[in-house]
């Protein structure tokens, strides 16, 4: 008979994903899980080969709701789209601080970084559409935008600085219309180089 257990895969990745997002990912240990299911460690070593497994699974956990952040705030109407993006991004990092910072402000030195372009394509196609810019533009665009609404999100994480909503849409516009301006000025646009760095200063 196969074996029966007490507990799904999922419902234990939604308590772990649960202590992650109370005290972040050293919180997450197989006697603190077991605890926050009401039992001991023995059922997540029935389902997962190790606590890695599990942190893995949190990773992904935290990365679908960061992306039904995206699908909602892009789908809402609020804002444009591209605009949405960059709001879901600093409401995330408002509303689920541990969770972002596991996501976007971890230690990636011993990781490998690689090019993910096709991972915001939906973006790409959304500026190369509103500005006329081919690829690289578009890309570089996008990095210098991202720079900016991720120094907002980090400084909402880290509770140096607590604006509102109303103020974010206002910083994000303002840093979006330079931006325009920089790349559309002339009639010319500034292309990168193969790190993704503009070739031309303005």
């Amino acid at each position: 008979m196969p074996r029966k257990f007490m507990f799904t895969r999922e419902e234990i990745i939604s308590a772990a994903l649960n202590l992650v997002r109370r005290g972040g990912m050293p919180a997450l240990t197989a006697r603190a899980l077991g605890a926050e299911l009401g039992t001991s460690s023995r059922p997540v070593f029935g389902l997962f080969k190790n606590m890695e497994e599990v942190q893995t699974e949190v990773m992904r956990a935290a990365n679908d709701l960061y992306q039904c952040y995206l699908t909602e705030d892009m789908a809402g109407g609020k804002y444009p789209p591209y605009k949405a993006s960059g709001m879901a991004y600093i409401r995330f990092a408002r509303e689920e601080k541990e969770l972002f910072r596991l996501l976007f402000m971890r230690d990636r030195s011993g990781e490998r970084v690689e090019d993910s372009r096709e991972e915001i394509r939906p973006l790409l196609e959304i500026i190369k559409g509103q500005l006329g810019l081919g690829e690289e533009d578009a890309y570089c665009f996008h990095l210098e935008m991202w720079i900016y609404v991720h120094g907002i999100a980090t400084m909402l994480v880290t509770s140096y600085l607590e604006w509102d909503e109303g103020f974010i849409s206002r910083v994000l516009t303002d840093g979006y219309e330079g931006m325009k301006a920089r790349y559309m000025k002339g009639g010319q646009t500034y292309g990168g180089n193969s790190n993704g760095t503009p070739d031309k200063e303005v």
